[in-house]
């Protein structure tokens, strides 16, 4: 342990790389071998001098608080091999980083990265040239400029659905890709995004499988909702215009007042599109009872932001998105060290994960899942190929999406229950139950299922 008795376990240590192959290359490098120089204090920073290809060793410092990390290698991915290697050999308390003597070239990248976290001295005020007063009337007229586009766009986006509703919906079967990406691009160009990538799932849906002229007629119908919405967002209430104007697209600042609490890290997991990864942590905040969801993202190659280990407990400020029922907030000030999360938040049974859904569906109607917490669910077959997550008493039981039939994660989670009931966190949504995090009653220990 080290001076403030916190010592990351190796999983939490590997659920912040980006990909499956850092994850091996710094587990290669989490032996002492390679390491020199070594040392970790009690501010939660960690450093090293890692042995390359080179003449000269690769110099890496953690910070644990953030967590962040600097290497001088070349790579640009982040958390890098040497960073994680690294954050192994501490967490195993190793002898090569028992040291607490800092070098002068960690210590600089220390200071300055908590200078600019506080707003101190060196922190970023006053560099550069002052910045250009914003000028509000140019602003109201771009933002008129991108309605009336928005506008232009899910009007025409109401003439497609139309169309595909008079043809039958049989026609999106031949139809094909090519006028479903068309559309899609429409939508880009009338810079609503969000449109676009509703535009984008419809016409993945035709012969995804058995049943899916309903699944499409699910989707057209969300579709058509929130084009009718944005049409007569001046005369909706104001949070849900809010949530309508982030569904089609347009973003806004987190300017909800902070909340500051003790607040658990639940899960994280990435998501891919090929050309940007998205990473969701989620948190539960222990005296509030909030939840809270960040996200962050990379262009293709690079790992998003934020990096969070599971099973910790953070003392931070967040501040939520604007929005009815939307989770989404911005991590803000951290004021200590992360310690060892207790044990699972509260939770419910499966009837009380269905009726919390059922309520965030009330204030955003596009909400394809909510973060809820089983207590006592046992997983087992569901006797058509699938699985489900059931009630102890076996009264109800909330079926395992198919996405995550595949995943390890689904036989660890079993594994780890064993046919005794466990507590898992995960998404409860239209489409099923996505388990992401699972607690025994054996052991305290934090099991991640991504």
């Amino acid at each position: 342990m080290n001076q403030q008795g916190v010592r990351w376990t190796a999983e939490q240590v590997l659920a912040l790389a980006p990909d499956d192959a850092s994850r091996r290359a710094g587990g290669r490098l989490g032996t002492a071998g390679p390491w020199s120089g070594g040392g970790s204090d009690g501010s939660g920073a960690v450093w090293g001098l890692c042995k390359g290809s080179g003449s000269k060793p690769y110099r890496t410092v953690v910070d644990t608080t953030g967590p962040a990390c600097k290497c001088s290698c070349p790579s640009r991915k982040f958390p890098c091999k040497h960073a994680l290697g690294l954050l192994l050999l501490w967490a195993a308390d190793g002898e090569p980083v028992r040291g607490s003597d800092m070098p002068d070239w960690a210590e600089q990248w220390l200071a300055g990265r908590r200078a600019r976290a506080s707003g101190g001295p060196g922190g970023g005020a006053g560099e550069g040239p002052p910045a250009r007063n914003a000028d509000p009337e140019a602003a109201r007229r771009r933002a008129e400029q991108r309605a009336a586009r928005i506008t232009a766009g899910a009007e025409e986006l109401e003439q497609r659905l139309a169309d595909l509703l008079r043809g039958g919906l049989a026609s999106a079967g031949r139809s094909g890709y090519g006028l479903w990406e068309e559309t899609a691009a429409r939508m880009v160009d009338a810079q609503a995004p969000g449109l676009a990538g509703r535009v984008r799932e419809l016409g993945a849906i035709p012969g995804s499988g058995p049943g899916w002229p309903v699944r499409l007629l699910e989707e057209c119908s969300l579709t058509h909702l929130l084009d009718r919405a944005w049409l007569d967002v001046e005369r909706l209430p104001e949070p849900l215009a809010a949530t309508v104007r982030t569904r089609v697209g347009l973003t806004a600042p987190a300017d909800g007042p902070a909340v500051r609490d003790h607040w658990s890290v639940l899960a994280q997991y990435d998501t891919s599109d090929g050309k940007l990864t998205t990473r969701r942590v989620w948190l539960h905040g222990r005296s509030s009872g909030r939840a809270a969801l960040l996200l962050s993202f990379g262009a293709a190659g690079r790992a998003p932001g934020i990096a969070l280990p599971v099973g910790v407990v953070i003392d931070a400020e967040v501040r939520p998105y604007p929005g009815a029922g939307q989770l989404r907030a911005e991590l803000g000030e951290q004021f200590a060290l992360p310690v060892p999360d207790a044990g699972p938040p509260p939770g419910g049974t499966v009837a009380d994960a269905l009726a919390a859904y059922g309520t965030a569906l009330c204030d955003d109607p596009w909400l394809d899942s909510w973060p809820v917490t089983l207590t006592g669910a046992i997983p087992a077959p569901s006797g058509d190929g699938g699985w489900q997550l059931a009630d102890a008493d076996g009264g109800s039981a909330l079926p395992v999406v198919a996405t995550a039939l595949g995943r390890p994660g689904l036989w660890r989670l079993a594994a780890l229950s064993g046919g005794r009931p466990v507590t898992v966190f995960g998404e409860c949504g239209h489409r099923g139950f996505t388990p992401l995090t699972a607690w025994s009653a054996e052991t305290p220990e934090t099991v991640t299922l991504t």
